[in-house]
């Protein structure tokens, strides 16, 4: 299962290195965060949108201007604020000099788009949002129109500030293909960010990036075909399925993963077997995805969210008690 025309070797071997090789110039640029990288990836060859969490300082949007840099692709940044309209985000009709109207885009009119503490726009907001993410268009006045092809939504949160926040509806979240959490680096990648300041690293500046494109937008589009030819055996389809349903049963959980995560984790399965050098999907893939997939798409039971207990804590014991295929 899983694409129609099996991929050659030849093709499996040069996507995968063509996804190491973004995945190194990333690594040249953001230090000590070697998983949230890979999960960047494989979301955007995935064709999907990324929900990044960690505290101010932990290069978040320092990461998507440095993907857009070795993909060639078009970034803009958008400051969620309480007093964002929807309309400052989609773009508004104006009025011109012969009495008709032109549309004049909004910054979701890019290829990869940061939406910077998404948790501080009001919920008419993260509405106008939410059509973006799922259909790729806006509707304006009522007339659609089509975003990128390439159009993806980087979204950050501060999970230490709750004033001034709203809390992300599930249907938005659910939107995200996956959830990354940004700790801090350990000691020796610190020191080497250091050392690349010293070096004359500004993250302000793109230019002091020292990264090299190595894909333009039909390279990506080519990236993602060959992802979805990736072969997934049944008895991993019925494991996939196991994991997600099994999240509305657990008594940990109030909340269980939709089948919009079911096939979020199958998506990014097949992602991962491609950047390693694979054309079929192994237990392992799903293993090490389905925590980031499913973290942002399960509730706690209160009196257990009280004792601590967190939702990734809650899925190990998930992923321990279900057998994965030999």
């Amino acid at each position: 299962m899983g694409g129609t025309t099996p991929l050659t070797p030849e093709e499996v071997q040069r996507h995968a290195d063509l996804a190491r090789q973004l995945l190194d110039q990333l690594g040249r640029v953001i230090l000590g965060q070697e998983a949230v990288l890979r999960e960047a990836v494989l979301a955007l060859v995935a064709r999907g949108h990324v929900l990044f969490e960690g505290a101010p300082g932990t290069a978040k949007t320092l990461l998507v201007r440095a993907l857009c840099q070795a993909i060639g692709l078009e970034f803009r940044r958008i400051q969620f604020t309480p007093d964002l309209m929807p309309s400052d985000i989609t773009g508004v009709n104006l009025l011109t000099g012969a009495g008709g109207f032109t549309f004049r885009p909004g910054p979701l009119f890019a290829d990869l788009v940061l939406g910077d503490e998404i948790n501080r726009a009001p919920a008419k907001t993260q509405a106008a949002l939410l059509e973006a993410m799922q259909e790729r268009n806006v509707t304006v006045d009522g007339t659609s129109h089509a975003l990128s092809d390439s159009f993806t939504v980087f979204a950050t949160q501060n999970p230490i500030e709750f004033e001034g926040t709203y809390p992300l509806p599930e249907a938005e979240l659910d939107r995200f293909i996956i959830k990354s959490l940004l700790g801090y680096p350990d000691a020796a990648a610190e020191q080497a960010v250091l050392h690349r300041v010293l070096g004359g690293f500004e993250a302000a500046e793109p230019a002091s990036y020292g990264v090299s494109q190595v894909l333009d937008a039909a390279g990506l589009a080519a990236l993602r075909g060959a992802a979805r030819r990736v072969r997934v055996e049944p008895s991993l389809v019925g494991y996939i399925t196991a994991l997600v349903r099994a999240t509305r049963e657990a008594p940990a959980l109030t909340l269980g993963a939709s089948p919009r995560a079911s096939v979020a984790l199958l998506k990014l399965s097949q992602a991962a077997a491609l950047l390693d050098g694979r054309d079929y999907v192994v237990p392992d893939d799903v293993k090490s995805l389905a925590t980031p997939v499913l973290r942002h798409r399960v509730a706690v039971a209160p009196e257990l969210e009280l004792e601590g207990v967190t939702p990734d804590q809650a899925l190990r014991t998930i992923l321990e008690r279900i057998e994965a295929p030999r």
